[in-house]
Parts: C-alpha cells; sequence; structure tokens
C-alpha cells in the first residue's frame, strides 16, 4: 500500500497492516523462480523432442509438425491431471507449470473432473470450458487481429 493511503488509515487500521506486514510469510522467491524455470523448460524440452520424434518416424516437417506436438502435450497433460500427477507438478512448480499448451489441457480436465458430480451434460459439459473458454476466445480474437494486421500489411505496403 502506497504511504500516502496509509497515513489516511485510522490508527488501528495501521496499526493491523503493520501487524499483518509483521506476520505475513515470506516467500522463497528465488527458490521458486528457479522451480518454474525448471518444470517450465521441461515441458518445453518435452515439447521439443516430442517435435523432433515426429519429424524423423512420421515424415512431418517442422511447420507441420507443430499441431501434433501440441495434440500431443494436451493429450499428455489431460492423462496426468486425470490421475492427479499435474496437479502435484503444479503444486511445485507454480507458473512453470502453466505452460499455455498443458495449462490449457488442465484446466479443461480439472473443471471436468470438479463438476462431473452434477453430471455429463450440465456438470461435464457445461464447465468444462468455463476456464478455458475466455482463453479460446481471445486466442481466436487475437489471431484474427494479428491475421488482419498482416493481411493490410501486404496488400497495401508490399511486404
Amino acid at each position: 500500500m502506497a504511504n500516502n493511503k496509509k497515513k489516511n488509515l485510522p490508527p488501528a487500521a495501521q496499526r493491523y497492516q503493520e501487524f499483518q506486514k509483521n506476520r505475513e510469510t515470506k516467500r522463497p522467491l528465488l527458490k521458486n523462480c528457479i522451480k518454474a524455470f525448471l518444470v517450465g523448460g521441461s515441458i518445453c524440452l518435452l515439447g521439443q523432442v516430442i517435435s523432433t520424434g515426429y519429424v524423423y518416424f512420421f515424415n512431418f516437417t517442422e511447420q507441420t509438425a507443430g499441431n501434433p506436438t501440441v495434440a500431443t502435450l494436451i493429450f499428455i497433460t489431460m492423462l496426468l491431471t486425470g490421475f492427479g500427477v499435474y496437479d502435484r507438478i503444479g503444486q511445485f512448480a507454480g507458473a512453470g507449470s502453466t505452460v499455455p499448451v498443458t495449462g490449457f489441457g488442465n484446466s479443461v480436465v480439472s473443471a471436468a473432473i470438479e463438476h462431473r458430480s452434477e453430471g455429463f451434460i450440465l456438470g461435464v459439459g457445461g464447465n468444462m470450458f468455463k476456464l478455458a473458454g475466455p482463453v479460446i476466445v481471445y486466442g481466436v480474437f487475437s489471431a484474427f487481429v494479428v491475421a488482419l494486421i498482416k493481411t493490410i500489411l501486404v496488400q497495401w505496403g508490399g511486404f
């Protein structure tokens, strides 16, 4: 809280703010960053290995291997979430486990598991994309805007 706002608080609120500040658990920021970096990097390394496997064993090109790699990573994440392993990875790695592709798979399956007691249609189907839905909407909209800008630049700018 800014010092100007603190000065405007009543004395009891200022004492509470100081009490809260003293009781607040210090987070190991550097340790958490290292864990996030290592786990996120490992997920990306796994994606690169899978992509390379598609190129060498299934005759994909480097440009076309991206789609099956993303699908494979999402599938692996969904399996790990279903078995409860990805939640442990997320607790250990924090932000490192939220690599966009794996975070998407985790959010879809977690919501489906959480709401399965409400039935398949209203529970699983209705809540599966509650968290992932905005990601899809804004991802598609961003792709549209970027494609529109590229088209305008290519058509009018000659790039």
